[in-house]
């Protein structure tokens, strides 16, 4: 089965269908459509080790537009050892000499892995383009070249894929103003964050170069309009698993084994240190 194919019996493996975008999702709904999924993507986890497929995911979007509640939806269940999530740091001195992608590179899956990517090498054409952290001819160097790396990519053996959050102005705005008024999520705001608010439509061409340059056959990008937190991770979800085509392992019975006897062990009096409790 081809990955563009992925698994096109959705109802009969217990996926559910992508919702509509003027649907109203309950927690409750929420929360079992969720769990399904989430038990699919075990199911997928266990057939990536046992098949060596690699696959890669791209997060890419608008600032605030939902990227770390899906990925941590996507990742909450699974093995940190398969679903590996790579979020890198500014570049050093080192890496800005470097082939821009090049420090991205290490961090590709191996046999067996998923990486996705919060945020990847589309920052060259990204915020570095729009807060001039990069020069127009060093952006179009990038947008001429990445899609033959990535051609080069998905010809070894990996599974691409890669999505777009997108919201609208004042959503972004609402969601914004929530992290200045939590105290919780004020780290979710920097700086540069408030700068590229002010610069939505120097964002919005820079987003339209992206697409014409790098939406490829062989790595289209996947729009998700992000207005409902909820129903843009189930949409994500179901839509990942699709493109993957794997099948559910059988499912094993497990017995516990019984334990040893204590064979005269007295229990140590070790919680010399016991954590205060407060509730």
């Amino acid at each position: 089965m081809s990955h563009k194919q992925g698994r096109s019996d959705t109802k009969s493996a217990g996926l559910t269908a992508p919702l509509d975008e003027t649907d109203t999702l309950s927690r409750k709904d929420y929360e079992h459509r969720l769990e399904k999924l989430q038990a699919e993507l075990v199911a997928m986890q266990e057939w990536l080790k046992r098949s060596g497929t690699k696959v890669c995911v791209i997060f890419e979007g608008r600032d605030a537009a939902g990227k770390g509640g899906v990925i941590k939806a996507i990742t909450e269940r699974v093995s940190p050892r398969v679903f590996r999530v790579i979020a890198l740091p500014p570049p050093t001195d080192r890496e800005k000499s470097q082939m821009f992608v090049q420090r991205y590179l290490p961090h590709l899956p191996a046999a067996g892995e998923c990486v996705i990517f919060d945020r990847s090498w589309y920052n060259r054409a990204g915020v570095e383009r729009v807060m001039g952290f990069c020069t127009e001819e060093e952006a179009d160097r990038f947008l001429s070249s990445v899609a033959g790396v990535e051609k080069a990519m998905v010809e070894s053996g990996i599974i691409l894929i890669k999505y777009w959050l997108e919201i609208d102005q004042a959503e972004q705005t609402r969601r914004i103003r929530s992290r200045i008024d939590d105290p919780r999520k004020i780290w979710k705001l920097s700086p540069m964050d408030l700068l590229s608010y002010s610069r939505w439509y120097d964002y919005a061409r820079a987003r339209d170069a992206m697409f014409a340059a790098s939406d490829s056959e062989w790595a289209p990008w996947h729009v998700a309009h992000s207005h409902s937190k909820r129903r843009v991770r189930i949409n994500i979800i179901t839509h990942l698993l699709s493109q993957i085509p794997y099948e559910p392992l059988p499912h094993q019975s497990i017995k516990l084994p019984k334990r040893q006897k204590p064979h005269g062990y007295v229990e140590a009096d070790f919680a010399r240190h016991l954590v205060p409790e407060v509730v």
